[in-house]
């Protein structure tokens, strides 16, 4: 059996996956791989499953599944399964960090410096005690980003929409009436048909001017164009985002040149713990797929 690891894992997981069969990296070999590992970055659409003719197991190191062709694989019979549990903290700390760096201008403060300049009058700070945090999308890292903010006297409300209680926020019915009471909006949704653009020129006028938006869910779920307009206008006070509508996004893409934000290069579950917390699901997944294939 071929494992062929197409996007990039813990170094030390091609070892852990020898015993299963052999491990590759040379994606030329694609068509002879029985299981295959992506990430972000490999798109696993129909034109690739078709070249991939052994092709019986696909897992995705992350959370979202939206870079794989789910039906195709189906009617090909081929598993797919993704490692959602490891990234839940990895990404909830990215995005309250972004939550941090936002209004206090860390990112902007630090460039200046190294500039030769001292612009400390025009940083004006704001703190998050006492702010509203409203989280759409109330899954595992909705969830561990309410825990965190709680802990910095913030208010938290969500919206998700069959999540109707939890210990960690105040449940919204709307997203509508979320963003309406929230001084900071943090995203955390798939990239479905009903959540592409959700954050458009219409959603946006109903936040509370001066708001801060953190998307470190997918960056499918705003419209670029109207963000970075909210932005040129002030009606967004910034923008936090560690997810573009490519990896690397397109150089045309308005939000690289738009003003008070902060970009990131889809860092959120690449950290140590993380990438191991990964490498040890997808060992389990392998051996359950070995096991089972007897």
């Amino acid at each position: 059996m071929l494992i062929l690891i197409s996007d990039a894992f813990d170094a030390t997981l091609p070892d852990k996956l020898s015993r299963y069969g052999e491990v590759t990296d040379d994606k030329s070999r694609v068509a002879e791989a029985e299981i295959v590992l992506i990430r972000s970055k490999t798109k696993v659409t129909r034109e690739y499953i078709d070249g991939a003719l052994n092709l019986k197991y696909i897992i995705r190191g992350g959370v979202g599944l939206d870079n794989v062709d789910q039906v195709y694989a189906r009617e090909k019979n081929i598993r797919v399964a993704n490692t959602a549990e490891a990234s839940t903290v990895a990404v909830a700390e990215l995005a309250f960090a972004m939550i941090i760096a936002l209004p206090n201008h860390i990112a902007r403060a630090d460039a200046s410096m190294r500039e030769g300049k001292w612009i400390k009058k025009e940083l004006k700070r704001t703190e998050l005690l006492g702010k509203t945090l409203g989280i759409l999308g109330l899954g595992r890292i909705g969830l561990s980003l309410a825990a965190r903010a709680r802990a910095f006297g913030m208010r938290v409300i969500g919206w998700h929409p069959d999540v109707f209680f939890t210990d960690f926020a105040e449940i919204i019915p709307t997203m509508e009436e979320a963003v309406k009471q929230s001084d900071y909006v943090s995203l955390h949704m798939p990239l479905l048909p009903d959540t592409k653009g959700i954050i458009n020129k219409k959603t946006l006028a109903l936040f509370k001017d001066g708001a801060y938006l953190i998307n470190t869910g997918r960056g499918g779920c705003i419209v670029e164009e109207d963000v970075a307009e909210a932005l040129k206008s002030g009606k967004l006070a910034g923008y936090a985002t560690d997810v573009w509508l490519s990896d690397p996004p397109d150089p045309s893409s308005p939000i690289l040149s738009a003003p008070n934000t902060l970009l990131a290069p889809h860092l959120g579950a690449s950290s140590k713990e993380n990438m191991l917390r990964i490498g040890h699901i997808v060992e389990v997944l392998i051996a359950d797929y070995v096991k089972n294939k007897k």
